[in-house]
């Protein structure tokens, strides 16, 4: 089995040399994109973040980008007042604006306006406007930066995969990429708190700077069947599963979370646990849980960032996988984050049947290899990396 050697996605961070927070922000990035979290779908040590923070001797400007290096790349243009006034820089940006408007929506850049610079260079109205958040403390500008990138390269990566599928037809690769983030905000209506917090998150994507282009929460259809059309929301969406003490004891909030898992859809779990959960659902573990405080619902950007950070683990890791299934033939079902016997459950096979089932590293550890080889035999359970040196062994 021979697969691409490319990397899915580069990110390329620019600065002007004269900038100095330009070396804060983009070691802030390369320790983002650069985690266990991403190394374990994408491989290697994570996504890959390149910077230029000096110009070419020669020419004066950033040192020149090579598109074909990787499937699809990000250019992150940090501008300030020097970069705006550096004639060079000023040339380079716009010559490289014209480039990926050629080359097609698998590469992009994204201007950062640091100041009134991106404005004087005609990049505002498509900047993520870091000189708006003057409320916020440098910490919360980087984490907002993360998350609005994130949610961009989720796009790049639906793209990618659309092309990958449908080489042809650009229309669809299109709309794939104008698609919004479909979340379910999943919580119970039987205490204080899962309703109002509920509220004020969908509330926060609505009024947030953006948020709204990025999110789209759903709502039941006036006259539609509820159950019918919850479940199929759950399972096309992200979900958010906002755990307050009641929600584990209702029916219909352990269904959805149900749900989420056999489809393996994106989740995080919001801990807003006032006083007691008096049963804890078993099956909300093996997914990112973010504590919130139920009464100051202070850390709806924690959430919304860590569903994100899921959502593109799960991009990054349906293009490993369809490019392992274009390297030849291979009989295997995937799954985008460890297995546990509620996500196997959904998987098909006639009774009997012995099944190769693949994840994302790390590998199992042994007592949950020896309790999945207890009570689901059929089942071969091996990580990518597993997997790769078995195919490549049997070659």
């Amino acid at each position: 089995m021979i697969l691409s050697t490319r990397p899915f996605l580069v990110l390329y961070v620019v600065w002007h040399p004269a900038f100095d927070e330009g070396q804060l922000i983009a070691k802030k990035l390369y320790e983002h994109y650069r985690r266990e979290l991403y190394s374990n779908v994408a491989g290697g040590a994570g996504l890959s973040v390149i910077y230029r923070p000096v110009p070419d001797p020669i020419t004066l400007a950033p040192v020149t980008i090579d598109f074909s290096e990787s499937e699809t790349s990000a250019v992150v243009m940090l501008i300030d007042e020097c970069f705006a006034g550096d004639d060079h820089y000023v040339a380079w940006s716009k010559g490289l604006m014209s480039e990926t408007d050629a080359v097609g929506l698998s590469t992009r850049v994204f201007p950062i306006a640091i100041n009134s610079g991106a404005t004087r260079m005609g990049f505002a109205e498509q900047a993520v406007r870091w000189d708006r958040w003057v409320t916020l403390d440098t910490e919360a500008r980087l984490r907002r930066l993360t998350a609005d990138l994130t949610y961009q390269f989720c796009r790049m990566l639906r793209f990618y995969l659309e092309h990958l599928h449908r080489p042809d037809e650009e229309e669809a690769a299109l709309e794939q990429y104008l698609k919004k983030v479909q979340i379910f905000l999943s919580h119970s209506k039987h205490d204080k708190n899962g309703e109002r917090i509920a509220k004020e998150i969908r509330q926060h994507i609505f009024n947030g700077d953006g948020l709204a282009t990025f999110f789209d929460v759903h709502d039941i259809p006036t006259g539609v069947r509820f159950d019918k059309v919850l479940l199929h929301q759950v399972k096309s969406s992200a979900v958010v599963a906002i755990h307050t003490d009641s929600f584990s004891s209702r029916e219909w909030c352990r269904r959805e979370i149900i749900e989420a898992k056999r489809w393996s859809v994106p989740l995080v779990v919001a801990d807003c646990i006032s006083d007691t959960d008096e049963r804890g659902f078993p099956y909300m573990g093996n997914v990112p849980v973010v504590r919130m405080d139920p009464v100051k619902v202070d850390r709806i950007d924690n959430v919304i960032a860590r569903l994100l950070d899921e959502v593109l683990k799960d991009f990054l890791w349906r293009c490993r996988v369809q490019l392992v299934l274009s390297a030849g033939t291979v009989k295997a079902a995937f799954l985008p984050r460890s297995p546990e016997l509620v996500s196997l459950a959904a998987l098909s096979g006639h009774p009997g049947e012995h099944v190769l089932v693949v994840y994302p590293d790390p590998p199992l550890g042994a007592e949950e290899q020896r309790l999945f080889e207890q009570i689901a035999p059929r089942y071969q359970l091996r990580s990518l990396t597993e997997f790769l040196a078995i195919a490549e062994g049997v070659e």
